[in-house]
């Protein structure tokens, strides 16, 4: 991911957000929510698209109408360095597949890998029905308030250090976010570094990045299909739609370990 937004010559790569015709098994109710035009607004409060991601596709009539990410970052988190940066995430079709969904999340810059927030935090989802401009101002500004309170977030889970008895559970509760049942894996697994800056130390943080890239990432996790008795090796995640489910479901594994682990001292996100 770049240091520097993509621009205005780089987004026109995508032709994807400057889609102006749905699906033609869209309804007559259909309102098309362009994403370039959400990209210009959220600019407007200085957030500027740092990455897009646009899912494949294998019918030729979902060409450039297909599910895509795109990602923005605050224009103080390109100035300063960090090791993670939140930004706000919106996925967007024009198939039908998916509604409207704007949200925000974490990337760290170490590892590049992308964590996005879970239902402790904002997320809102509009159908391509109505007007979306009635709705984005106050949806922006809600997420953007939230910005501050996430960097706290982020502090306090890195200064909360895990067992390895801890981080043995985070890591096997963590497992059916991608394994199903007949998989069998060792968990184990899900705990060893890829990187030497995640040898730092055992904090909450750490550990959730950790399994995190473990489990996003391919080749690293070795397992036995129960019902065959053959052995596999994991498969990276390509999906968007996998990607995210992933990345919300440890984000709230990791909320719900903090809320057992904090000090006697009221919640940053509660005050």
């Amino acid at each position: 991911m770049s240091k520097l937004p993509l621009t205005a010559t780089e987004l026109m790569n995508y032709p994807v957000l400057y889609n102006t015709v749905p699906h033609e098994d869209a309804s007559e109710k259909y309102t098309l929510i362009s994403s370039i035009d959400v990209i210009n607004e959220l600019k407007k409060h200085n957030w500027h698209v740092s990455s897009i991601q646009v899912a494949p596709i294998k019918d030729s009539s979902r060409e450039n109408k297909q599910v895509h990410l795109v990602r923005l970052r605050h224009f103080d988190d390109y100035l300063e360095e960090k090791e993670s940066a939140v930004e706000i995430l919106f996925f967007n079709s024009f198939d039908r597949s998916k509604a409207f969904q704007i949200s925000i999340g974490l990337y760290r810059f170490c590892c590049q890998n992308g964590l996005i927030l879970g239902d402790t935090y904002d997320s809102h989802t509009l159908r391509h029905i109505g007007n979306l401009e009635n709705n984005l101002d106050e949806i922006i500004t809600k997420i953007t308030d939230i910005k501050p309170q996430l960097e706290q977030k982020v502090k306090l889970l890195s200064s909360l250090m895990l067992s390895d008895g801890e981080m043995q559970t985070f890591a096997r509760l963590s497992l059916p976010l991608k394994f199903p049942d007949h998989l069998e894996v060792d968990y184990n697994q899900l705990l060893v570094p890829q990187r030497p800056q995640d040898m730092k130390d055992k904090s909450i943080y750490t550990i959730l990045n950790i399994i995190q890239e473990n489990l996003i990432r391919s080749d690293n996790v070795i397992g036995v299909n129960k019902d065959t008795g053959r052995k596999f090796k994991s498969k990276e995640i390509t999906s968007l739609k996998k990607d995210y489910d992933i990345n919300v479901g440890l984000f709230n594994l990791a909320e719900r370990i903090y809320q057992i682990k904090k000090p006697e001292t009221i919640d940053v996100l509660a005050a």
